[in-house]
């Protein structure tokens, strides 16, 4: 430890009075809230974890306490918990790091502050160690969801951190945490309500994954900041005398669009920036006591305030004032013409609302007082969760299966039905009569046949719409199958199907492995785990059960079997001819460690020596270039080990990435281009106004100037406006940027835009 202090120049009496500086900044932001003695146990949390951090420094150099204290700022600051948090906030790795356990917490710091670091603790997965647990860890940590919500508000806190200092890791491992932060923790953040917590984390994925594109938004923002301030003034300057007149006390604010939003825009629609027309919204928080009887009518107030200066779209109006969205959030949203002609949406909200807008579950500590199970619509979501994880996923397929569910809910919006009785329930938007029979009791929906709506009688498929009174027809000779799981969408309906499903489908299961581990005895094989692997991942089953049971129940042939060794005989063969068997390591059933300590050894002493060289290593390593993404040399990319189909390489930009490096961190290898020349396939989008010559001068430069291939051209002309698509051979992404900018000039094209070749058109 000294000698790494001597070698990077610290001045250890400078960074112990910027620990303390840090930590008074702390005290000063919780004091408002502080009772009794709070700052004495906020003091000796501190001090623990000073001491259980003392001789750990983190990659960028700094002292590790700094780490804890920063979350415990955030967890105060930012998300608005109380002393519990900043306590649990500064000791969440000390039961990690250290050799004290969660006993000798719980009689320093209590019972609460214990119950939290245990699930932190739980939940800990170290990313830069290449573990892929992720998924099961998810689910642990989703399981002290409704015990206290807290543990997941630290656990955003400490990723938000991780995140903001994500320069001083390497490459490879800012892509794995980027991506597994848009993947699960950005979504979380937005269902819990933490909306800037939200923004901030998709915001810090894109600077990390698109670093060149982050940097031309952000420029394009700065320069047309000016511009937007004054359109801000002159829209908000008639509505702000009017509130002024009636009374009304309140706050305008103007929020550009983040970043990210822009760029998920840009790139859903294929438009540039330039036609990115709503960049902001305006905001008003209006004054009143919390609670109160007027919060509502004073939101329709400035309403029809707003609206007696601007034009509404009827279509654009979102009452979460009477329906709250299930995190809590309430708020008056509409879209308006400006007198330029450009479309602005207006939020109203009170500054509770506000509040709870911004610092989401946590806010409700401040109205609701300090209880850990709010009640309301967020309940309802939190008690869904805990059924859902309660069914039992205890492989980590399953894990992964349950992540992708819960995920694919995070997003959606609630759909709004009631019970014959008039009971109000709330079910993810997309739900089926199927889910709301489920949503009442598991038997009943599991003898389910029909639902009658308004008294008209509707199929166990139908999609339910805000307003629906549903009423449910059982019978005692209905029973789930299969094709069920297609007709539902919430995770409760789903485990529930899977639940019945099971004890019927072991037989085939029982019979299916019987049957396969004959016939591989007959083909003079062993039955062994491995080979079980290689024959589910053969006949891309998801798990060895789901193949067992594929066997069983007859989807596939028993004499398929025989394929899978002609098969593994041939790779044999040809491994043995190659003398590969010496050489090279079998990729399936391998992990990134192993890939990674092979390619060591292969490329001694090289600098990069950890990473595959795409165009050199094809001779000891197979592998192959993403259909999904189709990269080209100067893409940045990945390599991704298949279970049967080799490495496959893809771009960091590619739509699968974040979902493969967040479920599958063990399985990613570090890649990059040798440099060789070699012809990669492209494709450009182009757009603009027809004329004559215009086909003949694209591809003059293409042809004549560049010497470039082009394997198809489409162009689509209506109406004096052109859309084409050209598929090309380029060398490298400097090649094909030249190739753009040269089109860009020629007269009358508008757009070039690059898009995958295994896609049909943009």
């Amino acid at each position: 430890m000294e000698q790494l202090v001597e070698s990077l120049n610290i001045d250890l009496e400078q960074e112990r009075k910027d620990i303390l500086k840090k930590y008074r900044r702390l005290l000063r932001t919780a004091k408002p809230f502080l009772k009794d003695n709070d700052a004495k146990l906020i003091k000796k949390a501190f001090y623990t974890s000073v001491e259980a951090h003392k001789d750990m420094r983190r990659r960028s150099g700094e002292p590790y306490i700094y780490h804890p204290l920063a979350v415990a700022q955030i967890v105060v600051e930012e998300i608005g918990l109380g002393t519990t948090g900043i306590v649990a906030a500064l000791l969440h790795d000390v039961v990690e790091d250290t050799d004290m356990g969660i006993d000798d917490i719980e009689r320093l710091f209590g019972k609460k502050v214990a119950k939290i670091i245990d699930g932190l603790t739980k939940i800990s997965g170290r990313f830069e160690y290449g573990s892929s647990q992720q998924a099961e860890n998810f689910r642990k940590m989703l399981l002290t969801l409704s015990d206290d919500v807290r543990v997941i508000l630290v656990k955003l806190a400490d990723r938000l951190h991780n995140m903001r200092t994500l320069d001083s890791m390497p490459r490879d491992k800012q892509l794995k945490i980027a991506s597994e932060t848009i993947f699960i923790y950005a979504p979380l953040a937005h269902r819990l309500g933490l909306y800037s917590i939200k923004s901030e984390l998709e915001e810090l994925y894109l600077k990390y994954t698109e670093p060149q594109e982050y940097r031309a938004i952000a420029r394009k923002l700065r320069e047309t900041k000016n511009t937007r301030d004054r359109f801000i003034s002159k829209f908000m300057e008639p509505i702000a005398q009017d509130l002024e007149a009636v009374g009304l006390n309140f706050i305008l604010k103007g929020r550009p669009k983040s970043i990210y939003s822009i760029w998920n825009k840009m790139r859903k629609q294929n438009k540039p920036f330039e036609e990115i027309y709503d960049l902001f919204a305006i905001r008003i928080v209006l004054e009143s006591p919390p609670e109160s009887d007027r919060e509502k009518a004073i939101c329709w107030q400035a309403y029809s305030i707003v609206t007696d200066h601007y034009k509404p779209n009827p279509d654009r109006l979102k009452d979460f004032l009477s329906t709250p969205r299930a995190n809590g959030y309430q708020s008056l949203h509409s879209t308006v013409m400006s007198k330029s002609g450009q479309w602005v949406e207006v939020q109203i909200r009170t500054s509770r609302m506000d509040e709870i807008a911004e610092k989401g579950y946590a806010a409700h500590w401040k109205y609701k007082g300090n209880d850990t199970k709010v009640k309301g619509n967020i309940e309802q979501w939190i008690t869904q969760v805990r059924e859902t994880l309660e069914n039992g996923f205890g492989d980590k397929t399953a894990a992964i299966e349950f992540l992708d569910e819960f995920r694919s809910n995070l997003f959606n919006e609630e759909v709004f039905v009631f019970t014959p009785k008039g009971e109000l329930k709330v079910l993810q938007a997309g739900s089926t009569a199927l889910d709301f029979a489920f949503d009442i009791h598991s038997e009943v929906g599991a003898h389910c046949m029909a639902a009658k709506v308004g008294g008209i009688l509707v199929p166990i498929s139908y999609v339910l719409n805000n307003g629906d009174q549903i009423e449910i027809i059982t019978s005692s000779k209905q029973k789930p199958n299969e094709d069920w799981l297609r007709i539902v969408v919430t995770s409760k309906a789903r485990a529930r199907i899977k639940d019945f499903l099971k004890e019927e489908n072991r037989r085939y299961e029982t019979d299916g492995r019987q049957l396969v581990e004959k016939k591989l005895k007959i083909l003079g094989m062993d039955a062994t785990a491995e080979v079980m692997n290689q024959l589910r991942a053969f006949f891309e089953c998801k798990t060895t059960t789901d193949f067992f049971y594929r066997i069983g129940k007859g989807y596939i042939p028993i004499d398929d079997l025989k394929r899978f060794k002609r098969d593994r005989d041939a790779k044999d063969k040809k491994a043995a001819e190659n003398g590969a068997a010496s050489n090279t390591p079998p990729v399936a059933g391998s992990d990134g460690k192993t890939l990674t300590k092979y390619l060591k050894q292969i490329h001694g002493d090289r600098a990069d020596s950890d990473m595959l060289l795409i165009g050199d290593d094809m001779d000891k390593i197979d592998y192959k270039l993403a259909q999904c993404c189709n990269p080209i040399a100067g893409d940045d990319v990945f390599g991704f080990v298949t279970i049967n189909e080799g490495i496959k390489i893809h771009r960091t930009t590619c739509p699968n990435a974040a979902e493969l490096m967040s479920k599958h961190g063990n399985r990613i290898i570090k890649a990059k281009w040798s440099g060789k020349e070699e012809a990669f396939l492209a494709g450009l989008y182009l757009s603009g106004t027809d004329r004559v010559g215009l086909v003949n001068d694209v591809t003059r430069i293409i042809s004549n100037e560049l010497h470039i291939n082009m394997r198809g051209l489409t162009i689509d002309t209506k109406d004096g406006v052109f859309n084409g698509d050209i598929k090309l051979y380029v060398q490298d992404t400097r090649h094909l940027d030249v190739l753009i900018a040269k089109l860009e000039q020629v007269e009358g094209v508008y757009n070039v835009q690059r898009f995958d070749t295994n896609l049909s058109g943009k």
